[in-house]
């Protein structure tokens, strides 16, 4: 539980704006669910699987980001450091 704790304060900011971007992608899927389906029960489904499987690919693509910005800058100073020696 621990290593959970850990990780989830690690990412902190990334796990909050997945969380927010999860309850509103929850709730336009559950009003286009309903508008197309006419039924509250498929509405109710759809709105929490769907929303759910987006949320954790929305995690992993923060997280791919934000590794490639890290390697940019990290490449960026490589080639300051290689033209100031």
């Amino acid at each position: 539980m621990a290593h959970i704790r850990r990780i989830a304060q690690h990412h902190r900011h990334t796990l909050l704006k997945t969380a927010s971007y999860y309850l509103m992608h929850m709730v336009v899927a559950a009003g286009v669910a309903y508008a197309v389906t006419g039924s509250f029960w498929t509405a109710l489904t759809l709105s929490l699987l769907e929303p759910t499987v987006q949320a954790v690919a929305f995690f992993f693509h923060e997280k791919a980001w934000a590794r490639r910005d890290h390697r940019a800058v990290q490449a960026l100073a490589d080639y300051a450091a290689a033209r100031a020696g």
